[in-house]
Parts: C-alpha cells; structure tokens; sequence
C-alpha cells in the first residue's frame, strides 16, 4: 500500500506530522481521524508517487519474460527471494520494472508473499501470471511456474508479432489507397466540376461522374462534420464494449467472423489449451488449473463454456464431457482430450495440441495475407478507375458530339 506524509494538530493544538500507510487519502483522512487528529495536509510520499507514476505505465512483455527467467534461475541455484529480488532491481534496464520490482521486494522484506505483492501491480502482471505464481508458492515449484510463464510470454509474443508482421503491408495498401482517394476527391475532382456544369443542367452528364461530384462535394461542404459523427461512432464503439455486455458481444463477434473467426478461435484455444496444459504439468490440481486457465483464452465466450467445464468436472465429470457440450471446441480437440484423460497423461496432450494448433493457425494466417494483399490492390484499382473513368467520360461525351 502506498505511504502518505501527513501534518495534523492533536486535541491540544499541538502540530504534529508523520508518514502513515493506507489504500488511498480517504482511508489515510479516516486513520488520522481515528487516532483523534485534524488533518491539515496529506499527500503521498516521493516514493508512493514513483510507484503509482510506474504502476499506471506498462512494461514491454519482453522485460518481463526476461525477469521471469532470471528470477527462476536464481531461486534455482538457491539464491533466497528476496536477495534475487534485489539483484533483478539493480540489473533492470527499465526503470518502470525497477519500480515495480522495488515495490515488490520491500513487500516481500514486510512478510508479503509474492503473488500478492505482485497483484499489486495490475498492469504490469496480468492475472494469470499471478494466479500461477500463486499456486507456485503454495505448491513449492515456484521456479519451475516462473519458467513455464516466461516460456508462455515467448510463444504469445512470438505469435503476436508474427500476426503484426503479416499485416503490416496490406495496412499500409489500405492506407495509401484511403489517402489517394481523399487527395482525388478533394483537390483533384473539383478542378473538374465547372467544366462540366452545362452538362449537368442538360441532363446530360453520366452517372458515375454525378455519383463523382456528389461525394467531392459532400466531402468538401460536409467533411468535418463526417469526421465528427464518425469519431462519435468509434468513441461510442470503444465506450460499448468496455461493458460487460459489449465485451462479451464482441467476443462472440470475433468467432463468428466469416475466415477470420475460425483462426482468432484457434488462437484463443490454442492459448487455453498451453496455459491448462502448462499449469496441470506443474501439479496444480485441474480444478484450480481450469480457473486459472479459462482467462488465457482472451475471449468472455470461451472462458463461460470453460467455467461451466470446471463446475462440471467438480460434480465428477470428465473434461471432455462439457467441452464438448458447450459446442465451441471442435470434435478433434474434444477426442484428443478424453485420450489423455484415458492415459492420465493430459497436460501432454494439451501442449501438444497447443504447438500443432498455432502452427496450422500460422499457415493460415499467411495464407489470408497473401490473399488479402491482391484483393486489396483489386480494391484500389477499381476505385481509382471508376474516378477516371468518370473524369473522362464527359470529355469523351463532348468530342464525340462536335
């Protein structure tokens, strides 16, 4: 908890000041209350403020795979926690995880336990890294935990930036294409509206040069107002599914996208099935390990059809019963499953389900790209021809009829 320096005046009158611990000022003013002193100031300590200012920033996922990595191998050859925590705060180059880990290791020297002083931090360790390191403590394997997480972080990365690379061209197609277009529109199409004014009042003009000038001259006269109502939109569309039910919309959404859905479901699985895998190879027990794992998932849908799994599970179900009940997992997945929980050899079989699935999910992922790039410059092919074409048919008009 974060520190405030406060200066109050006991019942005599007599100034008084000193540092308190507490979750925020309320609690700090109700503290000071308590022991029957009137604040004059309170206000958090350089120190308190350091923190906060490094909790409100993220750290790169690859600073934290590498403190992962490095804290387990130091509590592997016998370094006690709280000196490997002082060691990975003088080495961190980042110096919002040198606040953290700082934080963290004063934590730990009060009596904290690691999990909890790292929920401490929320946007610096996610959920599942904590309740991993939860079960590491209470099962003595906290090393091997801190390991299979930074393992995790790798392929998640690894994957994510292979995703990022494979669109990094056709965003840039789209954008260009956008800024041509809006340039044409703008300056280009103008230049030709007054040349083609007598024909309009004739009637005479073709349609797709009318559609033309239409949408110039909506853009021109209308464009900031275009602009508003469409940022209104996005910020309404960010502000829905922030919500618990846009979310989960959302979520829902995202698998039934027509070729986009089938390969963000894949991952989704892909990541449960690591995660559930990694954490029953640890010795968590499957009930523990189907809570915790639910959330790698990064989808409300599939996470509520593993919930329910795990409450199943409970009343002495196998896993692959309510799996495949729920009807989001598919039919191989589901076999594969109940021939591990037959061989008692599960968290195998999930981790290799995991690698084979975000490889066939790679090579599909690819094969969109490559199809999304030429039907994107089919895009913008077509469109830069239906504006030419609707400058020049006008002109062609004219030369035709002298």
């Amino acid at each position: 908890m974060p520190d405030f320096r406060y200066q109050a005046r006991e019942l005599s009158g007599k100034q008084v000041s000193g540092v308190l611990t507490a979750t925020s000022e309320k609690d700090a003013l109700s503290i000071l209350a308590a022991r029957s002193l009137f604040p004059m100031s309170v206000a958090l300590t350089e120190q308190s403020k350091q923190q906060a200012s490094a909790g409100s920033r993220r750290v790169p996922t690859r600073y934290l795979t590498v403190f992962y990595n490095q804290l387990s191998d130091l509590l592997k050859s016998g370094v006690p926690l709280l000196r490997s925590l002082q060691l990975l705060e003088d080495q961190t180059s980042n110096p919002v995880l040198r606040a953290v880990v700082q934080d963290i290791r004063e934590q730990v020297a009060d009596g904290t336990r690691l999990n909890d002083a790292m929920r401490r931090h929320p946007r610096t360790f996610n959920f599942l890294s904590v309740s991993m390191v939860k079960a590491g403590e209470e099962g003595g394997f906290l090393e091997e935990v801190l390991s299979r997480i930074a393992v995790f972080n790798e392929h998640q990365e690894e994957l994510r930036g292979r995703v990022t690379g494979a669109m990094v061209y056709p965003m840039f197609l789209m954008t260009v294409g956008l800024a041509i277009v809006t340039v044409m529109m703008i300056w280009f199409v103008p230049e030709f509206a007054s040349m083609f004014d007598r024909m309009q009042d004739q009637g005479t003009l073709p349609w797709a040069t009318t559609t033309l000038l239409s949408i110039s001259d909506l853009i021109q006269q209308r464009g900031l107002l275009l602009l508003a109502v469409l940022g209104g939109v996005i910020f309404g569309i960010v502000y829905y599914i922030q919500t618990p039910e846009g979310s989960r919309n959302l979520d829902r959404l995202k698998l039934r996208l027509p070729g986009l859905g089938g390969i963000l479901q894949s991952l989704a699985v892909a990541r449960f099935c690591r995660m559930l895998g990694t954490l029953l190879k640890n010795g968590v027990p499957i009930l523990q390990s189907l809570r915790i794992a639910k959330d790698a998932s990064g989808n409300v849908i599939l996470a509520e059809a593993i919930g329910n799994a795990a409450d199943n599970v409970s009343s002495g179900q196998s896993l692959a019963v309510p799996l495949r009940a729920s009807g989001q997992f598919s039919r191989d997945l589901i076999e594969m499953i109940a021939v591990g929980e037959e061989a008692n050899n599960l968290e195998n079989v999930l981790i290799n389900v995991a690698d084979n699935m975000e490889k066939r999910t790679s090579r599909r992922i690819d094969m969109v790209v490559r199809l999304l790039e030429p039907m994107l410059l089919l895009v913008m092919a077509t469109v830069v021809t239906f504006v030419i074409a609707a400058l020049l048919l006008p002109v062609l008009n004219m030369s035709s009829n002298r």
